[in-house]
């Protein structure tokens, strides 16, 4: 890997009176806000060399890489990790959680933060849908593509999300209006802690301290908002997705499946087949759907030759 130059970055005040969770900064990272693509997005910097982003899930902020920022910085990388639009230190905004939009959030940071050049992404859950848009927009800006246990909308997703036919029931409340932030505001450390023993096969990943701090970045209506805005356009998103697979678009540069072996498994790779030929596939034995917080080192063995 050719090592390139860390340009300076300072750091800005961080948006008011949201969480951003800046004990858990490994040493050598700094917090960064920066006005882009018409919001104010909160992320952590460190290390030096070619750029790699990190795009965290739902219900999580770029904490959720916490476990794997220093390592892959010690690699040689500019380590990014934003918050995603509407969640932790960056801004709820009415409107703009589309994909496709927030691939243009995290392209403008990058600018925004003098790295240019192509990047390296890694995206899990809903990250993982705005780097395969990122993919899409911006072929010749991302050097290799790494998509962390999600479905992606118009590939896949359509199927998991429909519970007539034995998908998920979670997507249809969560892009409801209003819903489901009036049932949840009260309830984010109940919920939460219901949703991880569901979703997380590693009973210790998530233990009453985390859960407190995932709690704290969901409080209030607009927090809850934040999050559930990403579901509410994926209908949207895969409407995009499919238009341009349709129209003969392909992925060709080298992207990485990573499945879980209790959640998606091997489906992502599959499913992505018809516009990723070459797509390369791994499962994590053991996993459920948070990797990065269930087997952070196995995830780590798997990116770290790919990346390279």
């Amino acid at each position: 890997m050719t090592s390139t130059t860390t340009p300076h970055i300072p750091a800005q005040a961080t948006v008011p009176n949201v969480p951003t969770f800046a004990y858990d900064l490994p040493d050598g990272f700094t917090q960064v806000v920066r006005e882009v693509n018409g919001t104010r997005i909160h992320a952590v910097v460190g290390g030096s060399g070619e750029p790699l982003a990190l795009l965290h899930g739902w219900p999580q902020t770029w904490r959720e890489w916490r476990f794997m920022l220093r390592p892959l910085a010690d690699l040689g990388y500019t380590v990014i990790a934003p918050d995603l639009r509407g969640t932790g230190g960056s801004e709820v905004t009415e409107a703009g959680y589309d994909k496709d939009n927030q691939a243009r959030d995290v392209r403008e940071l990058l600018q925004a933060l003098g790295l240019t050049g192509p990047v390296r992404m890694v995206g899990h859950d809903i990250g993982g849908m705005v780097a395969f848009s990122y993919a899409r927009l911006y072929p010749d800006q991302i050097h290799k593509l790494a998509l962390v246990d999600l479905a992606v909308p118009g590939y896949g997703l359509e199927e998991i999300m429909d519970p007539a036919s034995g998908g998920l029931f979670h997507f249809g409340l969560f892009m409801t209006p209003e819903v489901p932030e009036l049932l949840f505001q009260g309830n984010e450390k109940a919920f939460l802690r219901w949703w991880f023993a569901k979703m997380a096969a590693n009973s210790e990943a998530f233990p009453a301290a985390e859960i407190d701090t995932i709690a704290a970045s969901l409080s209030g209506p607009d927090a809850l908002r934040g999050g559930f805005e990403h579901y509410r356009t994926m209908l949207r998103d895969g409407r995009d997705n499919r238009a341009w697979g349709e129209a003969g678009g392909l992925l060709t540069m080298p992207v990485l499946a990573v499945g879980g072996e209790h959640s998606v498994g091997g489906y992502l790779a599959q499913a992505l087949r018809p516009v990723v030929p070459d797509v390369q596939e791994s499962v994590i034995a053991g996993s459920g759907h948070y990797i990065p917080d269930e087997h952070p080192e196995a995830l780590l063995a798997v990116l770290t030759p790919f990346l390279a």
